[in-house]
């Protein structure tokens, strides 16, 4: 097609244009609205009025032009103009120097008190502590014993139900046998109610613990008094020996730290995290060094400075049973040529959730070490706290401290009365 021809209805219609042509404008003054009354959707053209009225059909929008790269061209009216995400360049470009008065809604305030400034958490005192974290064994026992004396009448079946109830809260067979025995005494063919058998469950406990319910005496003519801890990996033993630490730095004693347990090394960064929070001394060496030899430097560094209480961190690491025995032993040898009556007290550190396998693991390390007392961690983790009840009957050995959390306040003295009405599902009295 020539320069002076007409362009034809097909390039009209799609708007084909020479190359010399001059851009086509898209101000179309005669296209009527299509927004307005009468106009056709959409911008179609009316066929029905015939060829001559094509002057007046909307041209659709022209393709935009392309550089070299084939890329499109950004028409001037729109490169640089401030577009937000998801903006239609088109949109932008349509309706020349046309511009939206868009105003801003009013949202009435609404009228809302703010809510008032939360309390403080009130610090629990250790009885709520003991009973929140027996809450798993009285749980379990008060079920049953509410199951078996309701509406029932004392018999030798109903005793043997009990029985099995103790020993699978891990209370023992002597144990449990001498507390059915109690609850039956005079009463069989009567009613007896929860809250009596409860209260029996929560005497026989307390007459089993109370000979060993004995508090950590420090003697202070003995500087430094030297604490073995031993125990499994994973009892807590080292958590134990930063919270006892605190409690005797409360008590105006002055303490350091022996990070014993050089086989991990998890193990002497935790002990020293420990004595960083409470401003104590620690003596370590790196990962594999001699145990017994750090403990007898610690002992002799303690001494010179004049410290009171020396706490000894010792591995615990059961899958080598000789070598471990053969460490212990190693340290008390060792600290005894240091001072002949160390250490002062060797205490065992004991996790209530391995129920049956603690009575095991007092029995295995007292064959290393002269074990003076017994520390029992994660009451809360198991509804089988009636180990303590056990191994107080087994072997007698005093209990000095008994956990029932992470927090430094959950490792207190041991009470037998209090930890008897607490796994009795009782009040304080």
């Amino acid at each position: 097609m020539s320069r002076d021809e007409k362009p034809g209805w097909f390039g009209r219609l799609f708007g084909r244009k020479d190359e010399a042509a001059e851009p086509e404008t898209t101000d179309h003054p005669d296209v009527p609205d299509p927004a307005s009354p009468g106009s056709q959707s959409e911008g179609q053209p009316d066929f029905a009025t015939g060829a001559d009225d094509v002057a007046s059909v909307p041209m659709p929008p022209s393709v935009p032009a392309q550089d070299d790269a084939g890329r499109n061209q950004v028409p001037d009216e729109i490169e640089g103009a401030d577009l937000q995400p998801g903006d239609e360049p088109g949109a932008a470009a349509a309706a020349e120097g046309a511009a939206l008065d868009l105003q801003p809604i009013a949202v009435p305030a609404l009228d809302v008190e703010p809510d008032p400034p939360a309390e403080p958490e009130q610090k629990r005192g250790w009885w709520t502590r003991l009973t929140s974290g027996m809450k798993r064994t009285s749980s379990a026992l008060s079920d049953r014993v509410t199951g078996l004396f309701t509406k029932r009448k004392l018999d030798a079946d109903t005793l043997e139900e009990l029985e099995d109830a103790l020993i699978q809260a891990d209370f023992g067979v002597e144990t449990a046998m001498r507390i059915s025995e109690a609850v039956g005494k005079g009463r069989y063919e009567k009613s007896i109610s929860p809250d009596e058998v409860r209260a029996i469950l929560a005497s026989e406990v307390e007459t089993a613990l109370a000979p060993v319910a004995r508090p950590l005496v420090v003697d202070a003519t003995k500087k430094p008094f030297v604490i073995l801890m031993v125990g499994v990996n994973g009892a807590g033993k080292t958590t134990t020996i930063g919270k006892l630490s605190l409690k005797l730095k409360a008590e105006g004693r002055s303490v350091m730290l022996a990070a014993g347990d050089t086989f991990r090394a998890a193990a002497i960064e935790q002990l020293r995290v420990w004595g960083e929070r409470t401003g104590t001394p620690v003596i370590s060496r790196e990962q594999g060094a001699d145990a017994a030899g750090l403990a007898f430097d610690a002992l002799k560094e303690a001494k010179a400075n004049g410290t009171d209480v020396l706490l000894i961190d010792t591995a615990g690491r059961l899958q080598n049973k000789a070598g471990l025995m053969a460490e212990l032993e190693k340290i008390v040898r060792v600290i005894r040529k240091h001072d002949p009556e160390a250490p002062h007290a060797a205490l065992l550190v004991l996790d209530a959730t391995v129920g049956q396998n603690a009575l095991s693991q007092v029995e295995l390390f007292s064959q290393a070490a002269p074990i003076s007392g017994l520390v029992m961690t994660k009451l809360d983790g198991t509804a089988r706290g009636g180990i303590l009840v056990a191994l107080a009957a087994k072997f007698g050995l005093p209990v000095h401290f008994i956990g029932v959390g992470e927090g430094v306040e959950d490792l207190e003295p041991f009470a037998a009365r209090d930890f008897a009405r607490a796994i009795a599902g009782l009040e304080k009295d």
